[in-house]
């Protein structure tokens, strides 16, 4: 019997280094798959539907929404962006451990419904660095490193609702911090459920 996956959220502001977090945890373990979100937008040069996203018309979204099959969703600069239920439930049914990098509102929504979501929010060491951070990319006017900066102090007051709280200070430990909340979920009564039906039936149980 396969013990059902982890449902991990992953939130933080711009400028954390979330995407570079993921690719290090990858390099730590491949116990895990990053969630494909649904979009309304047109794809972009280079993507693939099914695996940067799902495209999809806003009529396919809405009935999707109307459905009750999206777990979170949202609209940005005119287009939909949300979570597919049944697609998530399918993988974590397989024994997948899903990570779902998704900004705070999303986050409460998943959270909200969701009791077995595990949230990790991504701080950054001090504003000020990760003011200095978005500076250096230079990808954004002063003005829009302002609004920025405000909207990250914003996100960080809401991180005391997540459970847990991890600083990408140093990137190797970050990722490492994030594995070791990985190892600890999957020994939660929530996801070792069937572990308990195998040794009632007197099968030989491995640590896994």
């Amino acid at each position: 019997m396969k013990n059902r996956g982890i449902l991990i959220v992953l939130s933080g502001p711009s400028g954390t280094g979330k995407d570079s977090i993921l690719r290090e945890l990858k390099n730590l373990r491949s116990d895990f798959e990053i969630s494909v979100s649904c979009t309304t937008r047109k794809p972009r040069v280079g993507e693939i539907d099914g695996k940067d996203y799902y495209f999809l018309t806003k009529d396919e979204f809405k009935q999707k929404v109307d459905a009750g099959d999206m777990l979170e969703w949202a609209t940005f600069c005119g287009n939909y962006y949300g979570t597919p239920k049944h697609e998530l439930e399918d993988r974590l049914d397989a024994g997948l451990n899903i990570i779902l990098e998704i900004e705070v509102n999303g986050a409460e929504q998943v959270i909200r419904n969701s009791s077995e979501a595990v949230s990790i929010f991504v701080l950054p060491p001090s504003v000020r660095v990760l003011k200095e951070r978005l500076k250096n990319r230079g990808l954004d006017s002063e003005e829009a490193i302002e609004m920025r900066t405000k909207e990250a102090e914003r996100e960080i007051a809401l991180a005391e609702n997540y459970d847990y709280v991890v600083v990408n200070d140093d990137l190797k430990e970050c990722a490492s911090d994030i594995s070791k909340i990985i190892d600890s979920e999957k020994l939660r009564i929530i996801h070792r459920k069937n572990i308990i039906k195998e040794v009632l039936k007197n099968e030989r149980v491995v640590s896994r």
